[in-house]
């Protein structure tokens, strides 16, 4: 997943993007909300973490205003306790908002469950053919059949189990796995998709490449 973080506070959005990536999200950080406009004039992400007092502005007018454009999911991070901010900022378009201070593990336990809404799902658990993926677990299971899957193995999967059947391009997958400010090029998807490729065989599921256009996985019968 590849996530947008509006954050001014630099020690904040240091631990943020630390525990993210650490569970192999793709973070880009924006410490203003001219940034992120910049961002999201190049990129689309699949969530955004908006802090609410920014320098150039009020994250929260910002996020009224993007609505009419903009069907990211958004969790507002605000210090913020009073019901009328938090029900102001459900309002103007926000999916959900985490008070200041926070646990980083509520943090990304919202960011799943806004993702989990988004995509029309209850758990975490995707199923594929016969199979059954836990992001949250990081296996990949088919009957007594269990896989651990590494983070980035998890992360390119998601994109995958999110996307069943379709070709997913090279730059596609770039654009979800990684961020900005890291140097990466097809060759490292061609290397990722392999090794994900040869542990997913194992309970049937393929990752077809189609030439000149990407990849795809196929899951089989269920």
């Amino acid at each position: 997943m590849r996530y947008l973080l509006v954050e001014d506070n630099q020690e904040l959005a240091e631990a943020v993007i630390g525990r993210l990536v650490l569970d192999g999200h793709a973070v880009d950080h924006a410490a203003t909300l001219s940034e992120a406009e910049d961002c999201l004039a190049v990129a689309s992400y699949d969530l955004i973490l908006l802090d609410v007092m920014l320098p150039d502005g009020d994250g929260r007018v910002f996020l009224a205003r993007s609505r009419t454009r903009l069907e990211t999911p958004v969790i507002v991070l605000t210090a913020r306790s009073q019901v009328s901010d938090r029900v102001g900022a459900l309002d103007q378009g926000a999916d959900d908002y985490i008070t200041k201070p926070f646990d980083f593990s509520e943090l990304e336990a919202r960011c799943r469950a806004v993702l989990r809404r988004r995509g029309g799902a209850a758990r975490n658990q995707i199923s594929l053919g016969a199979c059954v993926f836990d992001a949250l677990s990081g296996t990949l299971s088919r009957g007594d059949t269990v896989l651990e899957l590494k983070n980035r193995e998890i992360r390119l999967l998601e994109v995958f189990a999110r996307h069943p059947g379709q070709i997913l391009s090279k730059a596609h997958l770039m654009d979800r796995l990684f961020s900005y400010d890291t140097a990466v090029t097809e060759n490292a998807i061609e290397v990722y998709v392999g090794r994900l490729r040869r542990r997913i065989e194992a309970v049937g599921l393929r990752i077809e490449t189609v030439r000149g256009l990407g990849y795809r996985i196929e899951t089989g019968a269920a």
